[in-house]
């Protein structure tokens, strides 16, 4: 075993008993378990991800696995920044932008719960721009924009079955470009720079005509960003201050913030791309690159690809959802809400392009095996952009997070370390 592998795992092995007792056992001669996780096996997660560092494909990442609420392998591999020589760590802050989705959906059932939002209302109730949308189709003369059939509801977000994407589709990218959005926000998603509260541009956006009527496919877009201003509307606060003093304040969430505090912007991660044949370099200082999130001007909170965060502190988010919407006391959602978000709610409207997976209220849900994906039926998970990604599989009760900046990702590193995770995990 390297000394890095040897390195990672005492390191693991010892931060556990913050959270209580990893049970140790010894199989045969060589082969050491650790709530359920082969030693050995564990090393090799250790090594592929030095592989991508070494091989260029990746400047820096965070890995972290709990399991039963104890960390069973926690890992900073390579740099925050090649240029300086700054190493990650394991407090390395990342853009994790779409798993922003997650939280804004715990957000919108946290109102549900309260009596404040209903799924089945429209959108309208809180953003009246949206009761007359439109719907842009092909002809052979070009372009037709139609009314909706019928109003954008709730439950259409949070399953993406609005019809809603980023405006990037070509049918529809000029009319977008032409009032900020689309291509005209880096890859569609990305509102940081704008000097602007989201419910304007959320209320611009329902002028513009969607790609489909609502309920009948599954499209990626806009709409936890809608359902930020929703939660914002509906709650008589700032989306953000909702989100820090209801979830991430309750939760220990002390490093997830839409823009980074200036006492912590030295831990924000940079980010890298990779060239038309792989090579690793720099992203630019715009809104396809850095972003905004330390110099922006903090108006804009973004509910579908806006926060900033760790891996510990996602976890922590994730741990309570895997809880059954309570962690360490704080209880934020009940156990019936958890299970709306992690079932699947879109019918087969998601499973059409993925036949084992459906799409519940924040999460895709793996329902049944097959498709190359190792893990349990009932697990969930999602990813961001940058190539952040995690996922919770409750038969096994595991949390796994995996943090890298790069945009656009070029290789999947993220989705390998789901694999070698399962193949190190041995008994119960």
């Amino acid at each position: 075993m390297t000394r890095i592998a040897r390195f990672s795992i005492l390191l693991a092995l010892s931060f556990a008993p913050a959270l209580g007792t990893a049970q140790s056992t010894t199989i045969g001669s060589s082969s050491r378990i650790v709530n359920g996780f082969d030693v050995a096996r564990l090393a090799r997660i250790d090594q592929a991800l030095q592989s991508n560092v070494d091989k260029n494909e990746i400047a820096g990442a965070v890995a972290l696995v709990l399991r039963n609420g104890q960390p069973v392998y926690q890992r900073a591999v390579g740099w925050s920044d090649k240029e300086s020589r700054k190493p990650m760590t394991m407090d390395a802050i990342f853009r994790i932008a779409s798993q922003t989705k997650a939280i804004t959906s715990a957000a919108v059932l946290m109102l549900f719960e309260e009596g404040k939002i209903n799924l089945n209302d429209p959108v309208s109730r809180f953003i009246p721009q949206f009761a007359h949308t439109t719907v842009a189709t092909r002809s052979d003369t070009g372009r037709v924009i139609s009314p909706a059939k019928r109003e954008i509801t709730i439950h259409d977000l949070l399953t993406h079955t609005a019809g809603i994407s980023y405006g990037t589709d070509s049918i529809i990218a000029p009319l977008y470009a032409a009032k900020g959005l689309g291509p005209a926000a880096g890859w569609g998603w990305y509102t940081a720079d704008k000097d602007e509260p989201v419910c304007a541009t959320m209320e611009r956006l329902a002028s513009l005509p969607f790609v489909a009527q609502p309920g009948t496919r599954f499209v990626y877009g806009y709409n936890l960003d809608i359902l930020g201003c929703v939660v914002e509307r509906a709650s008589g606060i700032p989306f953000d201050q909702f989100v820090r003093t209801r979830i991430t304040e309750p939760l220990g969430m002390k490093d997830t913030f839409f823009f980074v505090p200036a006492e912590k912007r030295q831990r924000l991660v940079t980010v890298y791309m990779n060239d038309s044949v792989g090579r690793l370099q720099r992203a630019p200082d715009n809104a396809r690159g850095q972003g905004a999130y330390a110099d922006g001007p903090r108006r804009n909170f973004s509910g579908g690809a806006g926060l900033l965060s760790t891996a510990r502190d996602y976890a922590r988010f994730l741990q309570m959802i895997a809880n059954g919407g309570q962690l360490d006391g704080v209880r934020i959602l009940a156990p019936h809400t958890v299970m709306l978000m992690t079932t699947n709610q879109s019918d087969s409207l998601f499973t059409k392009s993925s036949p084992c997976d459906g799409f519940g209220l924040g999460f895709e849900v793996h329902e049944r095996a097959g498709c190359d994906n190792v893990a349990s039926v009932g697990s969930y998970n999602w990813g961001g952009a940058y190539g952040s990604s995690y996922m919770v599989d409750p038969k096994e009760h595991l949390v796994i997070v995996f943090m890298e900046n790069r945009l656009p990702r070029k290789s999947e590193p993220g989705g390998n370390f789901k694999n070698l995770v399962y193949q190190a995990l041995v008994a119960p």
